[in-house]
């Protein structure tokens, strides 16, 4: 039997790790629609790049398929304008550094609002509701409560907490 060349490996390696993210990304789409608890959890792998996980972003952090949260660094939330729901990969390198990418994004609408700040905590108020913004977002605007902001909610904002700020106006 002939020995199989490294870089067919590499490339089937690779191939499995965008199945299963596709899959991942597929499976939050269902549930996102059907609200069916039925989920396919393939996800959290271990090859030579370290562990990947899928996740689904809540406005902070992502909740990994293992029911695990993990921080999101702001800058990154904020200069990628991720919207809750939006679904994200995150690969923990053997060295323990935290890689994240947007694979999935969901369905977004983009809304004008006031910026507020109650608490500590920056919220926009906007269509007869408040969501909170990340201070990064804010910081990086240079926005100041009572600004009018344009922000990305999810298409579907019912259940929304957080918007992805885009633009102080």
């Amino acid at each position: 039997m002939s020995e199989i060349p490294d870089k067919q490996v590499k490339r089937l390696r690779s191939l499995i790790r965008e199945a299963e993210t596709n899959l991942a990304a597929a499976n939050e789409l269902l549930i996102s629609l059907i609200g069916d608890d039925e989920r396919i959890t393939p996800v959290a792998t271990e090859d030579t790049l370290g562990k990947v996980i899928e996740g689904v972003f809540d406005g902070q952090n992502m909740v990994g398929s293992d029911s695990k949260t993990y921080p999101v660094p702001a800058n990154y939330a904020s200069k990628s304008k991720l919207v809750q729901g939006d679904i994200l990969k995150l690969t923990i390198a053997d060295d323990g550094a935290f890689l994240y990418k947007q694979i999935g994004p969901i369905p977004r609408k983009q809304i004008v609002g006031t910026l507020n700040l109650e608490g500590g905590h920056y919220f926009v108020s906007a269509n007869g509701k408040n969501f909170r913004v990340l201070l990064a977002s804010v910081t990086y605007f240079k926005a100041k409560p009572g600004d009018q902001v344009s922000v990305n909610v999810p298409e579907d904002d019912a259940n929304a907490e957080w918007a992805a700020l885009e633009a102080a106006l």
